[in-house]
């Protein structure tokens, strides 16, 4: 048998300019990196609800385009995971850019009239997408994409620390929360790549069961997943606010946090 970290499963030989540390084919013939591809149920499944939610509480397109967004990021990265194949890793990472974009315009367009449209940021944004797209495409570098990607989550930290101090200083709690979770996710994202000759030594000296927590990659779709959706209920709070639509959070069946509208008053 090869070493685990070279067994080829169903899928064939990567393809992908990028192979995590989870090594291949180890639990399943079926799925090269397991635990990484698992690990996206969190970026899938919460958010079509919360989409499905949104559009019946009549909410703005925005927000349910957010969602689904990153619904869509989470399956294109079970996709990438699970095959390892290059036009997997496409869709997993081009829908990162995509979906940040709709972020950043949902979070800097918060304090306009409803259903109004910016076609300014809308035109910028599309500019933005298509040419990372374009150089991506032809680069393959992804270091690249990363600081695209990294570009787009600083204009959302920015703006989310100018509406707490300024703004709306109440949101601070939800704000910390979002954000200090996807840097979590970043950090053992970060560990991951850098020790992982470390990890996986450490790895194959645990019972399986605990070594899947070893999985930091898992773990940075888990955080990031979750930071994210927290991001979109925090962006959403912000815009109902500002339409006076009292906006409560809750959490549904005491786990996980959703947002409960208020039925409006009709004179």
């Amino acid at each position: 048998m090869a070493p685990s970290i070279d067994r080829l499963g169903y899928w064939g030989r990567p393809t992908s300019t990028l192979d995590w540390c989870e090594e291949n084919y180890v639990v399943s013939f079926y799925i090269a990196e397991f635990w990484n591809t698992v690990s996206n149920l969190i970026m899938i499944l919460p958010p079509i609800y919360a989409a499905t939610q949104t559009y019946k509480d009549g909410l703005e397109l925005r927000y349910v385009c957010s969602f689904l967004g990153l619904s869509a990021v989470g399956i294109g990265s079970w996709c990438f995971h699970m095959t390892l194949q290059y036009e997997m890793q496409l869709l997993d990472e081009l829908p990162m850019i995509y979906s940040t974009c709709v972020f950043v315009y949902c979070l800097y367009e918060c304090f306009k009239q409803e259903n109004t449209l910016g076609l300014f940021p809308i035109i910028l944004l599309l500019i933005f997408s298509f040419l990372v797209s374009v150089v991506y495409l032809q680069w393959k570098e992804p270091v690249f994409h990363q600081v695209m990607y990294g570009a787009l989550v600083a204009c959302l930290v920015v703006r989310s620390i100018f509406i707490v101090i300024w703004v709306y200083p109440w949101l601070q709690r939800m704000c910390v929360i979002s954000l200090s979770v996807f840097l979590l996710g970043f950090l053992l994202w970060n560990i991951d790549n850098l020790a992982c000759d470390s990890v996986r030594a450490t790895r194959q000296r645990l019972p399986p069961v605990v070594s899947a927590v070893t999985q930091f990659h898992a773990w940075w779709h888990i955080l990031t997943g979750l930071g994210s959706y927290l991001h979109i209920l925090f962006s959403l709070q912000i815009r109902s606010i500002y339409l006076k639509r009292r906006p409560k959070l809750m959490f549904l069946c005491g786990v996980w946090p959703v947002l409960h509208f208020e039925a409006q008053k009709t004179s």
